[in-house]
């Protein structure tokens, strides 16, 4: 009796072992699915707090047209910052018809603009310097000046002043915050010119 009990015994456990080695591979399966999901729903969670933040904070836009030609040309890739503390000079870009368009700040609200027929800006009856003109021009201008800008609006120019339609053509006009998108702060495409924009 002894020994079929032995016999029995022995006959069990393989069977042990490999319900062992089962629980154990089942065991490293679930642990194995549980860290895939997680990982995946982590990367998902990030992509959107990246995805949000690049729309409400850090827009990224792509340059098309002619009108910043000199500081930004076609094609560029920029990113921008939202602001509201926007001063002569910064390069913003704003909603305009169902598009994003990109000019240079000229005047703040109440400021007054004048532009001789030379090409050259005053603002408040100060020339303005502007390094980041390649040629000046009148361009496509109807407003009558000089011209006081209305409160909650900004004047904006296009550093190509032969070709930008801007806040000279009552057909844009001066902008409101509400259309602002951001200030243009960091090219990143082409790489050959990465780096900040003035």
């Amino acid at each position: 009796m002894g020994k079929v009990k032995e016999k029995n015994n022995a006959a069990a456990l393989p069977g042990t072992a490999e319900l062992t080695e089962a629980v154990k591979r089942d065991r490293y399966v679930h642990r194995f699915t549980a860290t895939v999901r997680s990982t995946f729903l982590s990367l998902i969670v990030v992509a959107a707090v990246a995805i949000l933040v690049a729309v409400l904070l850090l827009p990224i836009l792509r340059i098309y047209g002619k009108s910043m030609n000199g500081t930004l040309d076609s094609g560029d890739i920029v990113v921008s910052i939202k602001s509201s503390d926007l001063k002569t000079g910064d390069v913003v870009a704003f909603y305009y018809n169902n598009n994003i368009l990109v000019k240079r700040v000229i005047a703040n609200p109440g400021e007054w603009v004048d532009i001789d027929k030379d090409g050259n800006v005053y603002v408040n009856n100060v020339k303005l310097e502007e390094p980041y003109i390649e040629e000046k021009a009148y361009g496509e201008t109807n407003i009558e000046l000089p011209y006081q800008v209305p409160e909650g609006k900004i004047f904006v120019m296009g550093d190509n002043r032969l070709v930008s339609i801007d806040s000279r053509n009552t057909s844009i006009g001066c902008i409101s915050e509400e259309q602002i998108v951001g200030k243009i702060v960091f090219r990143v495409w082409p790489f050959a010119q990465f780096g900040a924009v003035h």
